[in-house]
């Protein structure tokens, strides 16, 4: 399944996100494709954050060559589903969908672990290093599930 993380600049929550994941497709052989991206184009081309390169390292994921790109309408194409950080995201990809379809792609990453609440992963880029740590432990809790999910999906 291709999974597609997106965030505000593309450089702090997604790739995390996409880190996180691609780690456990790895791990657990699971094919498709685990790419992030933004909606800011002050980021475009930059490293991730390098709090988020601190704590992703410290997780045994290497971020450090990602490359910040925005968000494509292409991109409903190349992907089975699209998740988000928070509620600016989601009314920023709903505005760029072209169908009920493309729409329905689209979900916050923590409504895997609780469904329909919607609850937001927080921005860490204006606060300290704990805040990532706390970004961390939340996607990858979501991706651990969703992974999990993957697997179930294919065993049965």
């Amino acid at each position: 399944m291709n999974i597609l993380f997106v965030c505000t600049g593309n450089i702090c929550r997604s790739p995390l996100a996409e880190g996180i994941l691609r780690h456990k497709y790895a791990e657990r052989n699971i094919r498709g494709i685990v790419d992030s991206c933004g909606f800011e184009s002050y980021h475009t081309g930059d490293p991730p954050d390098h709090r988020a390169q601190q704590i992703a390292r410290a997780n045994g994921i290497d971020i450090s060559t990602h490359s910040s790109r925005l968000f494509r309408g292409e991109d409903f194409d190349q992907f089975d589903k699209i998740f988000v950080m928070d509620a600016y995201h989601y009314q920023a990809v709903i505005r760029v969908a072209r169908s009920e379809e493309d729409r329905k792609k689209v979900d916050f990453i923590r409504n895997v672990i609780y469904p329909g609440q919607h609850k937001p992963v927080q921005d860490p880029y204006y606060d300290h290093y704990s805040a990532f740590e706390t970004v961390f432990d939340q996607l990858e809790e979501a991706c651990e599930r969703f992974a999990e999910s993957l697997v179930t999906r294919t065993e049965s």
